[in-house]
């Protein structure tokens, strides 16, 4: 096998080991490594195993495959088995999600379809449904919502507080820092305060999150990094997925899709608690806005 497949093979995981490293404890990260680095090797190793090669606990090793976006050792375990296989056949991947400057759009559609589903399937495998359910019902019991997002997250913040308002309840998008203050002031218990940050280190979305937290509002971070400023703050947690980036296409673009497809889990269950207020509030807007479709 040449070395240039190899890197074909290895730079995605290692792409991920890069991008979460600032969440890992250094226990973590030499298991993250361990992976990235001889995913063979590593899939031949029991959690006890593993934990004994890297110097770390088996708690460390099962902490790290959840943060890398597996459920669980085993699934993670699985995977390092399927990428050694492919490894030792020596085949190049059907296709990878490196965009080239001078890559025919066709292709450009094929690798950002592919990464699109990657990226949507790594976020519901590490979804953590009692975070969510828990989410769900502060929102659906909520006297107000405030959502808080800046740049592309400011978009999808939009998009959830949109959704929100056409079943009836009172939520309001904030993506100026100062106003998103003013406002998370205002909060008190049975409000719902939700952070949208990829990183989970904006400060312009973290500090309204902070005054909403210290005002007595259940508060929710949407966020790729789990252990990232932001959750200090956070009531509860819905982690989004960290796919791998290139120059052409920036972190705004996966992490977009992985928030959406988080609000919508969000909405749609905040829908199905709320059903009998939801459904007419529905009719209601899709009534009071269906002559400007038929123009």
């Amino acid at each position: 096998m040449t070395q240039e497949v190899k890197e074909i093979f290895g730079s995605a995981l290692a792409a991920k080991v890069r991008t979460l490293g600032p969440s890992m404890t250094r226990s973590m990260h030499r298991v993250a490594e361990a992976v990235a680095n001889d995913p063979a090797g590593c899939a031949a190793l029991t959690v006890t195993g593993l934990a004994e090669r890297t110097g770390t606990s088996e708690a460390t090793v099962v902490r790290t495959a959840r943060l890398l976006g597996y459920p669980g050792y085993r699934d993670l375990r699985l995977a390092l088995a399927g990428l050694a296989a492919q490894q030792q056949s020596g085949r190049a991947p059907a296709i990878t999600t490196d965009i080239a400057v001078d890559d025919p759009l066709a292709d450009v559609v094929a690798k950002l379809a592919y990464d699109e589903q990657q990226t949507l399937a790594d976020t519901a495998a590490g979804l953590d449904t009692t975070q969510l359910g828990a989410a769900v019902a502060a929102t659906a019991s909520a006297r107000r919502i405030d959502v808080y997002g800046v740049g592309a997250s400011g978009l999808v913040a939009q998009d959830l507080t949109q959704k929100l308002l056409r079943i009836g309840l009172i939520a309001q998008a904030h993506s100026d820092p100062h106003l998103a203050v003013t406002n998370a002031v205002q909060l008190r218990s049975g409000d719902v305060a939700i952070a949208i940050t990829h990183s989970g280190a904006t400060g312009d979305v973290i500090e309204p999150l902070r005054v909403a937290f210290e005002h007595g509002a259940t508060t929710v971070a949407i966020t790729g990094r789990p252990n990232g400023a932001v959750a200090q703050y956070a009531d509860h947690v819905l982690t989004t997925s960290t796919a791998r980036e290139s120059e052409l296409r920036p972190a705004a673009m996966s992490s977009r899709t992985s928030q959406l497809l988080v609000v919508d889990c969000l909405f749609v269950g905040v829908a199905q608690r709320t059903y009998e207020t939801a459904a007419p509030a529905l009719a209601a807007s899709y009534e009071a806005l269906a002559h400007r479709h038929r123009r």
